[in-house]
């Protein structure tokens, strides 16, 4: 999967997710520790190193799923169950996870120019 990412885009946004504080959290430990986030960041970043492609690491802090992708407003409090949320600003209806990575595509965009897929 990693060498796929690399060779597809140029610019690849991860969160810096806090694996330790996750694997706390009993019933999603097990899926959590099965994925290998670590090694998984690990390989990402040595391969697009290798290539000359960008890794941008965004802080766990920032409120990707939290904050409109259309016009900006942070939600205060988003307790992990909602998955789904209007924004009270502009009415957009948001997918949690599909908000999430379009803000985080937002932040690659402004760090480094573009995040457009490679064409193979």
């Amino acid at each position: 999967m990693t060498t796929d990412l690399v060779r597809r885009y140029d610019v690849i946004a991860i969160e810096d997710l806090n694996v330790a504080g996750m694997l706390k959290n009993h019933p999603l430990a097990r899926a959590i520790a099965d994925m290998g986030f670590a090694e998984f960041r690990r390989h990402l970043t040595y391969k697009a190193a290798q290539r000359g492609k960008t890794v941008v690491v965004v802080s766990r802090w920032y409120p990707s799923s939290k904050m409109c992708s259309s016009c900006g407003y942070k939600t205060p409090k988003m307790p992990r169950a909602v998955r789904e949320w209007t924004c009270p600003e502009c009415r957009t209806r948001h997918d949690r996870d599909v908000n999430a990575a379009v803000n985080l595509q937002k932040v690659a965009e402004s760090s480094v120019g573009s995040a457009q897929p490679v064409s193979a």
